[in-house]
């Protein structure tokens, strides 16, 4: 793991401003977010699918939003231990209500929390994590290589990071791509071009191993990020 230390807030509070902007964009979107998003944020479920947690893996996702993925991922993988945390205290009421809802309230947990800077044994009483998620959540965040920076210093040795965003578009038409990245634009949101390079180099550091996948004609880009194995964190 590397040096990487969190950091908050000397009363342990999160940064106001990320939060606040946050709230601002999704305090209406939240009531319809998973109803739109599933168009367009295409991956989601192949990231879910690759996940493959043992009996009681702890699994974490970054930016969890509604809580849309980790009730999916909590379905299909009933024995695994399921995280969430976000910036955004609007799409976290959203996803208290719908895990309570679904009834896994006991096997599906979300704090407050920055992406690239969190405390998982202050929030959830856990030191560290098998497999943590990142959906859609870099190319929103100016400092995105601190996120991977914090979700490696959570991730237990043997885990894997699992990373879902938007990608360079390179199979799809020149003005498709145009008018794509013009309305990502409006939310705030850049595709990551150099995240396949960012990775690999992240990887070599660690001597984990990467998948990398471009599908949808490059509309996406997919990752798994692979630790060496060692003893398991308590």
């Amino acid at each position: 793991m590397s040096a990487f230390q969190p950091e908050i807030g000397v009363d342990g509070s999160w940064p106001v401003d990320a939060t606040q902007r946050m709230n601002r964009m999704y305090r209406w979107q939240r009531h319809i977010y998973d109803a739109t998003r599933r168009y367009y944020l295409l991956g989601r479920d192949h990231m879910i699918d690759g996940l493959k947690p043992a009996p009681r893996a702890r699994v974490l996702e970054i930016g969890c939003g509604t809580g849309r993925n980790l009730i999916v991922a909590s379905r299909r993988y009933p024995e695994a231990k399921f995280f969430g945390l976000d910036v955004s205290t609007e799409m976290l009421t959203s996803a208290i209500a719908a895990i309570a809802r679904d009834g896994r309230s006991d096997r599906v947990r979300v704090a407050h929390g920055d992406a690239t800077a969190f405390d998982p044994r202050r929030m959830f009483g856990v030191r560290a994590f098998d497999h943590v998620m990142i959906s859609y959540c870099l190319s929103m965040i100016a400092d995105w290589p601190h996120v991977l920076e914090a979700a490696a210093h959570h991730l237990a040795p043997g885990g894997s990071l699992h990373i879902v965003d938007f990608g360079d578009q390179h199979g799809l038409p020149r003005w498709a791509r145009t008018l794509l990245r013009r309305w990502l634009a409006l939310f705030d949101v850049t595709p990551r071009d150099d995240l396949a390079r960012t990775l690999q180099r992240f990887a070599d550091s660690r001597g984990a191993t990467l998948r990398f996948e471009r599908p949808y004609r490059g509309y996406a880009q997919y990752a798994v990020i692979s630790l060496p194995p060692g003893p398991r964190a308590p």
